[in-house]
């Protein structure tokens, strides 16, 4: 009835940090959130007055509200730069970036996406030194194929 001790290697592992913790990503993340919050927040009142104004035939609903697709269209180019500024600087794949996109024009997406987004880990590469600075790095091979020495 022996159990079984962790060895070194596995207690020094150390998880991939989400974007939302990462200090690479943490100041784009959080103008991402904000960003991704207003968007989905207009894109809900966009929705809310496509339903009024076409489907209840609504005639004030334009004198009202006519005004929100085109804020919510400018909102939506400030929300895609973002999303653009912290898919770069994260490294994701270009999936991620589509799901992030498609969140300024796919109701409550938005929301969803920004949770979910902050458990993503972030992509690092080797400094020249090959110094890890205590975080654990994802990176691609060399294009070339060769396998670089570890330090």
């Amino acid at each position: 009835m022996s159990q079984a001790t962790p060895t070194s290697s596995s207690s020094t592992a150390t998880a991939p940090i989400g974007a939302a913790a990462d200090p690479l990503t943490a100041t784009v993340f959080g103008r991402y959130r904000v960003m991704a919050f207003i968007t989905g927040g207009f894109l809900l009142l966009l929705c809310a007055e496509m339903i009024l104004r076409y489907v209840f035939k609504l005639d004030w609903v334009k004198d009202v509200f006519g005004w929100v697709p085109f804020v919510h269209g400018w909102v939506y180019i400030v929300y895609a730069i973002t999303c653009l500024m912290l898919w770069s600087k994260a490294r994701w794949g270009f999936g991620k970036l589509a799901i992030m996109i498609l969140g300024g024009v796919i109701p409550v997406l938005s929301f969803v996406v920004e949770a979910k987004s902050a458990k993503w880990p972030v992509v690092r590469r080797r400094s020249a030194a090959g110094a890890t600075s205590g975080a654990e790095i994802t990176a691609a091979p060399p294009v070339d194929g060769t396998i670089p020495p570890t330090p």
